[in-house]
């Protein structure tokens, strides 16, 4: 095909001012352009249009491979794995330490076969790395990452064996449940060591360990977390126990399983740390000696998670962090690929190792369950109810007039509030969940549940309260039921002063008048002593000391009010209440005037109001009673599945509670124990799991309980081979509980990968819950499960996040000061504006009855997502949904400005190119003085050109199935920069947007909506326009950017550059971190500033380079700070 020849772009003709305008240089480029004074123009369009292009190549990258098939590198020692194993593709890029530790009982391991060659690699790092002291003295620890049903209990097994052999004879075993204690046993014995005995401390004496009593001497001492916080009665504590056993200078292992029970050392902002951080710190530091190693598959879902693990050496002497807030810190202004670069900075040194078993088979789902007519109609009422509640407690509350018993009062409402339709949107699932079941079963599968709660505690307040059953509890009424009892603002019942149990009839001793002492003298003894009763009267109570003063003999006493004259007698006044009769002068002030025949004294006076005013608010309390009583409101749910899944015969119950109420095929209910006659409760949980195993139940249902630990999956061993299907009906509250339940059923040596449903009502308010877990999920990176995209995936429904947070801002603003509204809300126009209106009216009325709004001013925390979705629920569905839809598109349009203006945060981004080279030798900027590991100066070259036959090939295949009057094909900018026009490739990409090809720089990540692409571009008349605009651009950008010859950062400048230079500094991080951070924070570019942490990908070698983006413009600085050597390849 023949191509017109003449150039897409002539040099630019001088400038020619006219009348009004000024000349001005671009501050990029250098350029003069023409504006009047009042545009203030700084750059020319030209570099406005970079500008775009910086933000397109800026926003991120294209996600590439992120997890890769492990295998050691570095030990062949043991057979594999039973099951695929994973790494991250960031952690696959750092090597480990040479291995130098020889085990002890390597010949009993390879005879054996007990241990694969991963669990043997763990054995031999952890030996190696417990040989080292960090520069404050102690001894170094171990943190073993491996996910869940990877094997970490039998790797500890063993390593509890090598030291065994070694002479260390004693070993703490620290995890989360008593039942694990089975499993260790197992375990170890598993692993050839049946003569290393377990001794489970909560059986145990809190008297000296190794006294004669007791007699342990060695072995394992085995406990929860909860056991290393216990005392007893007399102030002895566990900890100290343990502390005393180990001994001055206890050099074995302490092993904390499930290490993550110890997150909260350092919690959020406002709260305290826990008992359990505390203890774990503490006996850290009371044995330096001591072979630690923490071991869980969430460790550190986040950085202030991390706060116990002293032992790793990544804050303190000799690091770049003072202590771990310093940490902490530091590192969160890295985002989410920091966590990931602490992960890859621990393997580097030799002291952690995390894989993962593959989710190659499993299938994840999220399934979202529409509420049925009936709970529809419940739900509305439940909304209507609590809103009604809230306006007559606001009305009592104000009538009480107390003001920190009112704020108790809004805080359990509040509570109450959240838990009351959390088990709504749990109830509403089940007739959902029920079919699924069933469905499972007719395929020959299996099913596991996971849930949180049981509702035992209102079970058990309502099987005390009501003499019999006539159905199943209903949690939601018993919880509602109790807040009305106890939280509704009312005065103690009065007591009547003639009342057995009021205050007794109060007397004055007899005193006789001396000669001389006047009436009114009497009388102000008499109004002394009356103030002094009033007081006791108020609080209902006399001291001892006052009670004897006035229950002397009758004889001495007479009734003090009277007077010795007959006239003053015929003047007493008698209280119609109480009967007591008094002088009208003893009264402060005195009775003065005729009283009418019902008068009653000031005590009862008061006695009286109160009265009146208890019995009108147990009116208003007993009619609320009954409101609540009148409302349709779902059964527990666990008793509704167990008995519509065919009752206890049929589901194995793994949960926490004692007992449970069945109903038998009659229809009668009953409450009786779970565990059957022969079976102890605390062996209620391994005889459920047994059954289920071994096929005689085919549903099992899975609580908190046992979320650490119990293993379910499609074990080879087992008789129950059948494919598990895993529902989660209540998601848990962090995503290190709900990896945990996850890897139940995902466990080594089964026979197939498990399917997950996750169930969300469409409701909007609940995705609160899943929120709370998708935040950890997103974040848990290499130093979780492995990869955070290597399993269930809820990023869609993480909205506590930064953009949350700002969205949330947005969307108060708009609905409070009805401001325009972003997006069409459901069921609305943006052509229709007056239902637009309309809604946000109801929608700010919606808001004011679940206590958000207030008086047109919104929450005094407007950035606390938590608090709006958990409130969200006390809202009607449509209303609910409407609102929340509304807050979607804030976070939509935050989210793709981010991406627009480069500072979304995708963690660790994949730079993709056509090549890629190492450009000159590597520099070695630091060396480990403990592991010898280094962090590498890697510069690399990439040439992201993308060629006119490989842009024309990629619009022939995609123009295959679409009409040629689609809007797919070249285009050129509609305005010149630079004296040219730009040109691009582009075609459909996801949700109604394009997918972007440029000459210079390939795919841009950030896709095009269709009318921004039809206002600032048009379509080439022929290809051969379009071919000649492509290669003259292509050739152009080699080694010029968009700015042009003149830009001012010369050779720094990459943006639209096809031949980019980019520097990465890989390997151990965090040892240079604080230098890097100081010398970004002095740039001025802002791309500069920002710490980014890329992956790079050779395409001569495959070699893999993970680490942080360094600016060409601060590399000479860098190497400044830090003393390096060229490495020789």
């Amino acid at each position: 095909m023949a191509r017109n020849k003449a150039p897409c772009f002539s040099p630019p003709p001088p400038p020619k001012p006219y009348s009004g305008d000024f000349l001005f240089e671009c501050r990029r480029c250098g350029e003069f352009i023409t504006a009047s004074r009042s545009e203030s123009l700084l750059v020319c369009s030209a570099c406005r249009f970079a500008q775009k292009v910086e933000q397109e190549e800026d926003c991120g990258a294209v996600e590439g491979e992120t997890f890769t098939d492990y295998r050691p590198p570095k030990l062949s020692i043991g057979p594999p794995h039973p099951d695929p194993v994973v790494e991250t593709a960031s952690l696959a890029s750092v090597q480990p330490p040479e291995p130098t530790y020889d085990l002890q009982i390597r010949d009993d391991l390879e005879r054996s076969k007990a241990l694969s060659c991963l669990q043997i690699e763990t054995l031999v790092y952890a030996s190696q790395k417990h040989l080292q002291h960090l520069p404050d003295g102690t001894r170094a620890g171990f943190f073993l990452g491996d996910g869940a049903g990877v094997g970490k209990g039998r790797t500890m097994a063993g390593l509890i064996m090598e030291n065994w052999q070694q002479g260390r004879k004693k070993a703490l075993w620290i995890s989360v449940g008593s039942d694990l204690k089975f499993d260790a046993r197992r375990d170890l014995d598993d692993v050839g060591a049946p003569y290393i005995k377990v001794h489970p401390l909560n059986k145990l004496p809190y008297s000296k360990l190794n006294s004669k009593a007791v007699g342990v001497q060695e072995g394992v001492i085995f406990l929860t977390y909860s056991t290393l916080v216990a005392s007893s009665k007399n102030g002895n504590s566990r900890l100290n126990q343990l502390i005393r056993w180990c001994g001055q200078g206890y050099d074995g292992l302490i092993v904390f399983d499930e290490c993550h029970k110890a997150k909260n050392l350092a919690p959020e902002a406002g709260g305290k740390p826990t008992l359990t951080g505390k203890a774990v710190l503490n006996i850290q530091a009371c044995l330096p000696e001591a072979r630690v190693v923490y071991c869980s598959a969430t460790g550190a879902s986040e950085l202030r998670n991390m706060a116990y693990m002293t032992r790793l050496g990544l804050w303190g002497k000799r690091t770049s962090f003072v202590d771990f807030h310093d940490f902490q810190g530091s590192l969160e202004k890295g985002g989410v690929g920091a966590l990931e670069l602490v992960a890859m900075d621990l393997k580097a040194r030799g002291m952690y190792l995390c894989r993962t078993l593959s989710y190659k088979g499993a299938e994840f789902d999220v399934v979202e369950v529409p509420l049925e007519d009936d709970m529809m109609d419940m739900y509305n009422r439940a909304a209507e109810f609590w809103a009604d509640l809230r306006v007559k407690l606001m009305s009592e509350v104000t009538l009480y007039n107390d003001k920190p018993e009112s704020d108790r009062i809004w805080r359990t409402y509040w509570a109450s509030h959240q838990r009351f339709f959390k088990h709504m949107c749990v109830s509403a699932k089940v007739p959902a969940l029920v079919k699924l079941c069933l469905q499972a079963l007719s395929e020959d599968k299996c099913i596991v549940i996971g849930l949180q709660s049981t509702g035992e505690a209102r079970t058990e307040e309502a099987v005390a309260k009501y003499d019999e059953l006539a159905d199943f509890i209903s949690g939601a009424r018993e919880l509602l039921q109790k807040f009305v009892e106890q939280n509704f603002p009312m005065i103690p019942k009065p007591v009547s002063l003639s009342d057995e149990n009021g205050v007794k009839e109060l007397r004055q001793k007899k005193r006789s008048a001396a000669t001389g002492v006047s009436y009114k003298g009497r009388a102000r003894k008499a109004a002394k002593l009356q103030a002094e009763i009033d007081a006791a009267t108020e609080s209902n109570f006399l001291s001892p000391e006052s009670e004897s003063e006035f229950t002397e003999s009758d004889d001495e006493f007479q009734i003090w009010e009277m007077c010795n004259s007959e006239t003053k007698r015929e003047e007493l006044l008698q209280c119609s209440c109480c009967k007591q009769i008094k002088h009208p002068a003893c009264f402060v002030p005195p009775e003065e005037g005729a009283v009418s025949a019902d008068w009653t004294c000031v005590p009862c006076n008061k006695y009286l109001r109160d009265v009146d005013w208890y019995n009108k608010a147990a009116e208003r309390m007993s009619q609320i009673l009954r409101d609540v009583h009148s409302l349709d409101l779902p059964n527990n749910p666990l008793d509704e599945i167990i008995y519509k899944l065919g009752g206890p015969d049929k589901v194995a119950e793994i949960t926490g509670r004692h007992r449970r109420v069945i109903k038998a095929s009659d229809g009668n209910v009953k409450y009786e124990p779970r565990n059957r006659k022969g079976v102890p409760m605390e062996m209620v949980n391994m005889n459920e799991k047994q059954s289920f195993m071994d096929g005689s139940k085919l549903i099992a249902i899975i609580s908190e309980a046992a979320s650490a630990g119990v293993s379910l999956q499609a074990d080879r061993r087992a008789s129950n081979q059948r494919r598990r299907v895993h529902v989660t009906l209540e998601l848990p509250w962090g995503a290190d509980r709900a990896i945990q339940q996850f890897g139940r059923t995902h466990r080594s040596n089964q026979t197939s990968a498990p399917e997950y449903r996750l169930l969300f009502s469409n409701l909007g308010g609940e995705r609160r819950f899943a929120s709370t877990v998708a935040k950890r999920l997103e974040s848990l990176g290499a130093l979780t499960q492995g990869d955070r995209r290597a399993g269930p995936s809820l990023s869609a429904y993480n909205y506590d996040s930064v953009y949350g947070k700002r969205a949330l801002e947005n969307f108060y603003h708009k609905i409070v000061k009805q401001s325009s509204l972003p997006v069409a809300p459901l069921g609305c126009s943006l052509q229709k504006p007056e239902r637009i209106q309309d809604l946000v009216v109801k929608g700010k009325a919606a808001l004011e009855s679940v206590g958000i709004v207030k008086d047109n001013t919104y929450d005094r925390d407007i950035h606390d997502v938590r608090r709006f979705l958990n409130r969200l629920l006390g809202i009607q569905p449509e209303m609910q949904n409407s609102l929340f839809e509304l807050y979607l598109s804030e976070i939509d349009l935050l989210v793709e400005q981010a991406r627009v203006e480069g500072h979304f945060d995708s963690g660790i981004a994949n730079m993709k190119a056509n090549t890629i080279r190492i450009k000159g030798q590597p520099k070695k900027v630091h060396i480990d003085h403990l592991s010898k590991a280094s962090t590498v100066l890697f510069t690399l070259t990439l040439d992201r050109g993308f060629t006119w036959e490989a842009a024309l090939t990629l619009l022939t295949e995609k123009r295959k199935d679409k009409s040629p009057a689609s809007s797919i094909g070249f285009y050129k900018t509609k305005r010149e920069s630079l004296g040219r026009r730009n040109c691009l490739l582009a075609f459909e990409g996801s949700s109604r947007k394009y997918r972007i090809f440029r000459p210079a720089i390939g795919e841009a990540v950030r896709e095009m909506p269709l009318a921004e692409l039809e206002a600032k571009y048009e379509k080439f008349s022929s290809l051969e326009d379009a071919h000649a605009c492509w290669d003259d651009e292509y050739m152009l950008s080699f080694k010029q950017c968009l700015h042009g010859p003149r830009c001012k950062h010369g050779d720094y400048c990459t943006i639209g550059r096809r031949l980019q230079e980019v520097n990465v500094l890989s390997g151990l991080i965090l040892p240079v971190w604080a230098t890097v951070q100081k010398i970004l924070a002095k740039q001025n570019r802002e791309i500069d500033r920002r710490l980014r942490i890329v992956r790079v990908e050779t395409t001569t070698d495959s070699r893999r380079i993970v680490g942080l983006l360094i600016p060409s413009a601060v590399v000479n600085s860098l190497l400044e700070e830090l003393p390096f050597q060229d490495i020789d390849e």
